[in-house]
């Protein structure tokens, strides 16, 4: 499986890509058609170096990867509003083509409005996930402290309830109607990222064939997160029990880089280790991702064209000389021709043992005898009262 570099989420009736500098979301509407929106986007990694630098640049994806989920969220919500509210923007729009001033003036105040909502929104979320899977778990192991002497167990503790509480959310979610249809198409981007990956031609048929888990999925992101957190927090030893808590949250996004540097390279990389590392989180995308269904492969196609050219990478890996070529794709390409030579061994060895099983025989004395019985009949269907020249008179 080689690198693409791209990455994307699910969001409400479509698929969000991003990749190439640029991210476009693309969503399957009411009347069946697929609209398609295209972006630009600057990193803070691309702005300063400093933030490329490792750990740090996977505190900065993450906040960065919030921001935009959300964003491309509410995008894609404002295509299924009730049919009322959007026959009332309609009206507006209309009103307003009356007045060019005033309908410019509206739009920049709801822009900023619906910025300032959004960062409220994602401020609000962060709080949320911060008190229910970092203070609620190190509330309850320290409730355990008059039985459980401890630090150390008590971090394990803690962790496993904090692993607990996730997939016991992400598995009651799950069976949300809404919800349900968000995990499919999440499948169906990860089978186009796959299908791309796995060096196939991009289109439903090959999509469909592709496994909807991948390593750098941000299902596995949070897993890996919450394991790393076990860690780090077992061997906190402070006797504050507030300073504790609050090393817990300062500590969050230096293990969110940690984190993310594991997934680049599992991303990256084919190795016996990093597999083994990745098989929990591949696991709970079990959860996160559903079989979509070819409609959904083909929302997730036009998202992925309109920010990368996988035929141009596709070519390129191709052209590449075997030595540039990821290691993964090398071992694959090698154990393929030395299976080829083994099984074309075998088959040679068979036919060898077959010819050397032959017995050589003389058939002329066979044949000889097998024409004297066939002349015999031939003269006794003629004149069953005669008597044969082979016999003795």
């Amino acid at each position: 499986m080689r690198y693409s570099g791209i990455g994307g989420q699910a969001v409400i009736e479509g698929v969000m890509m991003k990749g190439d500098g640029k991210y476009a979301v693309s969503v399957r509407k009411l009347d069946g058609e697929i609209e398609t929106k295209v972006e630009t986007y600057k990193s803070l990694k691309d702005k300063n170096a400093v933030f490329g630098f490792p750990v740090i640049r996977g505190v900065v994806s993450f906040v960065e990867s919030v921001v935009l989920g959300m964003k491309t969220l509410n995008y894609s919500s404002g295509f299924f509003e009730e049919e009322d509210e959007r026959e009332q923007k309609k009206k507006q729009k209309d009103d307003g083509a009356k007045s060019g001033d005033k309908k410019t003036n509206d739009k920049k105040n709801d822009e900023k409005k619906n910025e300032l909502l959004m960062g409220l929104v994602v401020m609000a979320a962060v709080m949320l996930a911060i008190g229910l899977f970092v203070l609620l778990p190190f509330f309850v192991s320290e409730l355990l402290s008059g039985t459980i002497r401890s630090v150390h167990l008590r971090g394990l503790i803690e962790g496993v309830i904090r692993v607990a509480l996730f997939v016991g959310y992400v598995k009651a979610i799950s069976h949300m109607e809404d919800i349900h249809r968000v995990f499919m198409y999440h499948g169906a981007e990860h089978k186009c990222i796959n299908c791309i990956e796995n060096g196939e031609e991009l289109n439903v048929s090959n999509a469909m064939r592709q496994t909807t888990v991948h390593k750098r999925c941000g299902t596995s992101f949070m897993l890996v997160v919450m394991f790393v957190s076990i860690l780090f927090f077992m061997f906190i030893s402070v006797s504050n029990i507030w300073l504790r808590m609050v090393l817990r949250i300062l500590l969050i996004p230096f293990i969110a880089g940690i984190s993310y540097e594991f997934i680049i390279l599992a991303g990256k990389y084919e190795n016996p280790v990093v597999n083994v590392l990745s098989k929990p989180g591949l696991w709970l995308q079990s959860l996160t991702t559903a079989e979509p269904d070819s409609n959904m492969i083909q929302v997730a196609i036009t998202s992925v064209e309109a920010v990368f050219d996988w035929k141009k990478f596709l070519s390129e890996e191709e052209q590449a000389p075997e030595t540039a070529r990821p290691a993964a794709a090398a071992e694959h390409a090698a154990a393929k021709e030395e299976a080829q030579k083994k099984e074309a061994s075998q088959k040679k060895e068979a036919v060898t043992d077959e010819v050397e099983g032959f017995e050589v025989v003389d058939i002329s004395a066979e044949d000889e005898e097998e024409d004297e019985i066939l002349q015999a009949l031939d003269r006794y269907f003629e004149d069953p009262g005669a008597p044969d020249k082979g016999q003795a008179k």
